[in-house]
């Protein structure tokens, strides 16, 4: 029976699949393509940054110029000995407030420097930085007016960060019997120097620095608070370099902050609720 062909309905256009035929180079196609109407404004954004790429080409010349084979050197390997691990503020440039060049610090930075079991992340940097790049010093450096420990402490709502600056939080709530007595501005400063210490204790505590410890690795945790009045880092005398000392290094820093007259006791260790 012979195929009936229906009569195509007026106005329908006919479907034509790509063939060989179709993707020849001597069969070019009819398309119109249209620029997008925001090239300008991408222009203009990328000349923006102009000024960047200058500053980092300067920058560059100058290195080049004062240290030869600098980083030709530097991009064969990495081989610091520091890993820090500080807050996101952009007023807290690593390499620059221990005057470091590049390659000789390694670097993590989250809100509120914290270090917390659940976050791989984290642990992924530690655990490269102490395995493969072999460093021998992790420094916590916190700030004094963070932003994330002011918004713990007060209970501001800063949005999704929320529910990471709940770790802050539970230290406030940890040691809130040695920050009860204290005027605002003291409260602010202290638990940014607490938030140090737990992450100091928490970093203590990884399997990833046990191990390092039980190997024998010369490995030695500390813990900072750097003032974005003056420039200058304060040791919080919170440094661990073996598993032995952990508990000890963190009551004796925990205690120097005086505990308030109307406190109740509490049993204060790193990761542990009080």
């Amino acid at each position: 029976m012979p195929r009936q062909h229906r009569p195509r309905s007026q106005g329908a256009q006919p479907v034509h699949f790509a063939t060989s035929a179709t993707l020849a180079p001597t069969a070019p196609s009819r398309a119109v393509f249209h620029a997008p109407t925001t090239t300008t404004n991408h222009m203009t954004e990328r000349s923006s940054l102009q000024h960047l790429l200058d500053a980092n080409h300067a920058w560059a010349e100058q290195v080049a110029r004062e240290k030869p084979g600098f980083f030709e050197k530097l991009s064969h390997q990495q081989s610091p000995k520091y890993l820090w691990i500080g807050c996101s503020d952009s007023r807290v440039p690593a390499n620059q407030v221990v005057a470091l060049a590049p390659g000789e610090v390694f670097v993590h930075r989250n809100v509120a420097n914290v270090v917390v079991h659940s976050d791989l992340n984290a642990l992924s940097v530690i655990q490269y930085a102490v395995d493969y790049l072999k460093v021998e010093h992790i420094m916590v450096v916190g700030h004094y007016g963070c932003g994330g420990v002011l918004a713990a402490l007060h209970g501001a709502r800063v949005g999704l960060a929320d529910n990471w600056l709940r770790h802050v939080h539970d230290v406030k709530m940890r040691h809130r019997g040695r920050l009860m007595h204290l005027c605002s501005q003291a409260q602010e400063d202290v638990l940014c120097e607490m938030n140090v210490i737990e992450q100091v204790g928490n970093i203590a505590q990884t399997n990833i620095v046990l191990d390092a410890w039980k190997r024998g690795q010369p490995l030695a945790v500390h813990g900072w608070c750097y003032g974005l009045k003056d420039g200058k880092v304060k040791d919080l005398g919170v440094t661990m370099s073996n598993p032995d000392e952990v508990l000890d290094v963190y009551r004796t820093a925990i205690k120097r902050y005086p505990r308030s007259p109307d406190a109740s006791a509490q049993m204060e260790q790193p990761g542990e609720e009080g």
